[in-house]
């Protein structure tokens, strides 16, 4: 608890696709991103661990999505990468593969593809402590 230094994802919205609105072209954000309307490319958080996209039931998106922590309750054409956590609530629809470190999928979702469990991608390494100092060698017998 006290220790804990994991990031937590962001509640904040900080870009908003309205219900009238079509994007045409890639999206790159940082924070919360809450979409209305319609996204027709790709959809790519920064590498903060933290953002957040959320797809309201009357938005879509077109293209691939590759953000940590993803709440779908619309319609997404192409793969979505979530490294963290991905709820699809009844409304969402996707047509591709959902590649997820952890899944909630209410009655009603739809996966046209397949599901993928990916691991967590882990932790900045300390420095002055690199990966292979911890390594074990190999034994002979």
């Amino acid at each position: 608890m006290w220790g804990n230094k994991r990031k937590r994802k962001t509640s904040r919205i900080d870009t908003l696709v309205g219900q009238h609105t079509v994007v045409n072209g890639d999206m790159k954000f940082t924070g919360g991103l809450h979409v209305e309307g319609i996204i027709k490319g790709n959809v790519f958080a920064q590498n903060d661990g933290v953002s957040m996209l959320q797809l309201s039931e009357h938005g879509r998106i077109e293209g691939e999505v590759n953000v940590p922590y993803v709440v779908l309750n619309g319609e997404v054409r192409g793969d979505v990468h979530s490294s963290a956590h991905i709820e699809l609530l009844s409304k969402a629809q996707v047509t591709g593969n959902v590649y997820y470190h952890l899944i909630e999928m209410a009655i009603g979702a739809e996966v046209n593809g397949k599901l993928v469990h990916t691991a967590q991608p882990e932790e900045p390494e300390e420095e002055g402590h690199p990966a292979s100092a911890f390594e074990i060698p190999e034994q002979n017998t």
